[in-house]
């Protein structure tokens, strides 16, 4: 209930965010099927795992790498909303974890490239962890695109547990999110072989909403105003303020 609670103050707080200072364009091919089931997106920035949560009405859990966890008061915050960290080297307790929302009822939202994407744009390496989840559950997938004006990302580093962690924050500028049809995989989730042709299909859903996505940014970025630039810059100063304040 706490969860919940939380998962839902926070998501409230960040839809008035998106829809007064955050320029979000969301499109969705089809209306989201209801249940459990298993979202999957590119991630072109830091701030993506806030802003996806108002794609979906209800709870959802999504993984993020266990560094964010460490930081004071922010880690605390993920943790109260029902967040599962992945640990570096140990992605099988968090599919695990994310396997037991699925079979719960719970929907579940993964970066199967586990970091940020390439500045330059295309995507890394992505991991087998939503394909493998696919299959185990059976629950249905639904790829999701982001597309981002790249110029207005902004570069925070910060100490956190002793490691130097830079985050690539979009707090201000054109969001486009393009939420694609439902599809559902089955198979073996312990053969590599099956495993990465679902994750093939899966990215490749992806990089096209992604496509879609960077036009409509591409088409509606305007000239950068004074209001933009001065929240953006106020948004910048309070989060390397914040981290700094966390690691003392």
């Amino acid at each position: 209930m706490i969860q919940e609670q939380w998962f839902f103050l926070g998501r409230s707080l960040v839809s008035t965010y998106a829809r007064f200072i955050l320029k979000a364009d969301i499109q969705h091919k089809t209306p989201l099927p209801g249940g459990a089931k298993i979202m999957v997106s590119n991630h072109p920035s830091t701030s993506d795992p806030a802003w996806v949560t108002v794609l979906i009405e209800e709870q959802t859990c999504i993984l993020i790498k266990e560094l964010l966890f460490k930081v004071p008061l922010f880690g605390r915050s993920l943790r109260l909303a029902g967040h599962i960290p992945v640990v570096a080297g140990d992605g099988k307790a968090a599919l695990d974890r994310a396997a037991e929302k699925i079979r719960a009822g719970q929907t579940v939202f993964v970066f199967p490239e586990g970091e940020i994407s390439p500045r330059e744009g295309g995507f890394r390496r992505a991991h087998t962890g939503a394909a493998r989840l696919a299959l185990m559950t059976g629950a249905p997938v639904v790829p999701v695109g982001i597309g981002l004006d790249h110029q207005q990302l902004k570069e925070i580093p910060a100490m956190v547990n002793g490691i130097l962690d830079v985050g690539y924050w979009y707090l201000h500028g054109p969001y486009a999110m393009t939420v694609g049809y439902p599809f559902r995989y089955e198979g073996d989730a312990d053969n590599r072989s099956e495993v990465h042709t679902v994750l093939d299909q899966i990215m490749h859903q992806v990089s096209l909403l992604t496509a879609e996505s960077f036009s409509r940014v591409r088409a509606a970025r305007p000239a950068r105003t004074d209001v933009g630039s001065a929240v953006s810059l106020g948004w910048q100063l309070f989060g390397r303020l914040f981290y700094q304040l966390s690691t003392i």
